[in-house]
């Protein structure tokens, strides 16, 4: 008889488990508390503008092949990838420059904006090539005893590992020119952490985009979502919407989940169960007796939060890129309000995405959509959002208008949505903090919450809060962890696909 898989949440993370898992030959099923599936990588609708909720491009797209690929197939067949060149315009006072996966591109646009840097970018992309080549491994394994630091390769990589250092640190020995150096840091936002905070390993991050390059996906990247789902389906895979789970039901002495109840008042039985929600929500709110107390889930670290406005406009701003960063004017006094969790600062960066200059789906034709995001503070000492979102919102706009060719922007607005931290709050996001737990040294590998869950026999967490962290390309990764842990107790050990060895061993060549 099949074993019987309940996953929590359909976003990238349970999606990933449940494809694999399903094409495994197990009985999976999906139940998402949402009437669309995606969880933070779903589609938003607002008239006729779609836009995505959060995650706007992809990275390291050869880990998502990997995951197609163990299912016998290939991304390509469910979703369209457009590889972006240039990637994102990067914007400081009257400064820009456009980034480029493109070596010699890269290293004259770089010459250009910051004369006798460019030597630096090179020394920097061969040093970091042979980094991620070294560290790639350990992103790969589980962490759920301390024998995993006894691991060849984790042993291999402890001189990028357990360094003080943070990223601004190390690219402090590449470059002197202090907006270069943001040039290599904005990708921290994916963790939803300062580059003077986050761990020196971090900056693989950076070198990974001017690499290897990022993708767009036409319809956006929620069709990544799409296509996992699709994919699941066709190997037997269910998926129950508008299906909350209120709390988890034990055996063996509260060490295995038995079954879950709907808020339907549904029960359902379990072999395994899969967990991902949003973890320090999950685990303050479902696990029944075993809850953990929210007031001490907050004594951990936890990411940014992100302000977000979507707009449907009436106009495509065609001469616009389409990624745009514009940092603060005081970029680290920014990050500093952010990381102390008190001040909503109004000097603020910006990323903007106006992806109808490559992608007709996304908006009716003659107009476009633009998607924008501010990192701030997350919910932690409850800071007034909504005293005065229309001032908050205007300063936003304002400064848009004037890095940008978007003059009238205001103007050309004819649907728009938007996300405060409260709003991610309320959405089942602890404390608003958008990227999840900070990927601080206390806080990775072992000492982050495991993929198989510390004091259950049964119970897995993917996504985000567990290891190897937020982003894309990581939380499919802990999905593919936790789906091959699940099989593992069974017996049943599956061989990896390995795109990316070769692809790394290649670039430090």
């Amino acid at each position: 008889m099949k074993k019987k898989i309940l996953i929590i949440g359909a976003g990238p993370g349970g999606l990933t488990s449940g494809m694999l898992l399903a094409h495994r030959g197990y009985d999976v099923t999906i139940l998402e508390k949402a009437s669309v599936i995606g969880g933070r990588n779903a589609p938003i609708q607002a008239g006729d503008y779609t836009f995505d909720t959060g995650p706007t491009f992809l990275h390291q797209k050869f880990t998502l092949d990997e995951v197609f690929a163990e299912c016998g197939k290939t991304a390509e067949d469910y979703m369209e990838f457009i590889k972006l060149d240039p990637m994102t315009t990067l914007t400081w006072g009257e400064i820009s420059m456009a980034t480029s996966f493109n070596h010699e591109t890269m290293m004259a646009n770089i010459e250009k904006a910051f004369p006798g840097e460019s030597k630096n970018y090179a020394r920097f992309m061969a040093d970091h090539a042979i980094k991620l080549k070294t560290v790639f491994p350990c992103l790969q394994s589980d962490y759920n005893s301390l024998k995993s630091y006894l691991k060849p390769h984790m042993l291999k990589a402890l001189p990028y590992v357990a360094t003080k250092k943070s990223v601004m640190d190390v690219l402090s020995e590449y470059f002197t020119d202090e907006r270069l150096k943001l040039a290599f840091t904005f990708q921290a936002k994916y963790l939803g952490m300062s580059p003077w905070n986050c761990p020196a390993l971090f900056s693989i991050l950076a070198y990974i985009e001017y690499a290897h390059g990022i993708y767009h996906v036409q319809g956006g990247l929620s069709n990544i979502s799409m296509g996992m789902a699709k994919s699941f389906q066709e190997d037997g895979g269910k998926i129950m919407l508008n299906s909350e789970v209120t709390n988890i039901q034990y055996s063996d002495n509260g060490k295995r989940a038995a079954t879950v109840t709907l808020e339907n008042g549904e029960t359902m039985e379990c072999d395994d169960l899969i967990v991902n929600a949003d973890y320090a929500h999950a685990r303050s709110t479902i696990f029944n007796e075993k809850n953990k107390a929210p007031e001490s889930l907050k004594k951990k670290k936890f990411s940014c939060s992100t302000y977000m406005l979507y707009l449907g406009l009436d106009t495509i701003y065609k001469e616009e890129p389409h990624h745009h960063v514009i940092f603060a004017d005081d970029y680290h006094q920014n990050l500093r309000d952010i990381q102390d969790e008190k001040v909503i600062s109004k000097d603020m960066s910006i990323y903007v995405r106006n992806s109808s200059v490559t992608d007709p789906t996304v908006a009716p034709e003659g107009h476009s959509q633009i998607y924008i995001l501010v990192p701030t503070i997350n919910t932690r000492n409850c800071a007034p959002w909504d005293e005065d979102p229309e001032a908050y919102r205007n300063i936003i706009l304002d400064k848009i208008i004037e890095k940008t060719g978007m003059k009238d922007l205001k103007d050309h607005i004819v649907e728009e949505r938007c996300i405060t931290p409260q709003g991610w709050e309320s959405n089942n996001i602890f404390m608003g903090a958008t990227f999840n737990l900070a990927h601080t040294m206390d806080q990775m590998l072992y000492l982050r919450p495991r993929n198989r869950l510390n004091g259950f026999d049964n119970i897995y967490l993917v996504g985000g809060g567990t290891h190897p962290g937020s982003g894309l390309p990581t939380i499919y990764e802990s999905a593919r962890i936790s789906a091959n842990l699940i099989c593992e107790t069974y017996g049943d050990k599956h061989e990896r696909v390995d795109l990316a060895s070769d692809i790394l061993t290649e670039a430090t060549r």
